[in-house]
């Protein structure tokens, strides 16, 4: 998206559930890692699955979509899911390759930002499939989690939960392609913009 043309408001309601569940990222780790209350994780992750659904769809019913919204729920997204395999990886409820190969591929997406900003980009719309990536994510964690446990409910979720993260793992690096082929059609038809214009 182009740094121009969005709404400057800030205290929107989209925003607010984004800032709440940027908020809810240091508190998913401390219940995961400190007293390993996961039945309240478990609600962190649903309430921050329910979140993400509504920031956007509010933004478009009420008509408040904003510049800083655009940047909020990704950023919100990906902080939520690098906080879930970091605590999910130190818990060893999942392996070490799944924890790493996610904030890998956004390791690798942002260092193709300062070519964007070449162009007076700071990013590109989120794809349909990104999005859908992290929806699989979102709910195959909490799945996850709920399988790191006893009993039936365990033996069930685990199973589901695994089923989501891969089919979300592969959506994550499709839509990190997707997005890497845009940046380089964008390169080859866009002109240069001078420092001067991208300043402003």
């Amino acid at each position: 998206m182009r740094d121009e043309g969005q709404s400057a408001a800030i205290f929107t309601i989209p925003n607010v559930l984004s800032f709440l569940r940027l908020a809810g990222v240091p508190l998913f780790l401390w219940l995961v890692l400190g007293p390993e209350e996961d039945a309240w994780a478990l609600v962190l992750l649903m309430v921050s699955g329910v979140t993400d659904f509504l920031d956007g769809w509010l933004a478009r019913k009420l008509n408040q979509q904003s510049a800083l919204g655009q940047v909020l729920d990704p950023v919100a997204d990906r902080l939520y899911i690098l906080a879930v395999v970091v605590g999910l990886g130190l818990r060893d409820v999942i392996p070490w390759w799944l924890a790493v190969s996610l904030p890998l591929r956004d390791l690798l997406l942002w260092g193709l930002v300062p070519m964007l900003r070449t162009r007076g980009y700071s990013a590109l719309p989120v794809h349909f499939v990104g999005k859908a990536a992290t929806f699989n994510l979102l709910y195959a964690f909490p799945l996850l989690l709920l399988g790191d446990g006893e009993g039936d409910i365990a033996t069930l979720a685990q199973p589901f939960g695994w089923a989501l993260a891969l089919w979300g793992i592969g959506l994550y690096w499709w839509a990190g392609v997707l997005y890497a082929w845009q940046v380089r059609k964008l390169l080859a038809t866009t002109e240069r913009r001078s420092a001067r214009s991208a300043g402003h």
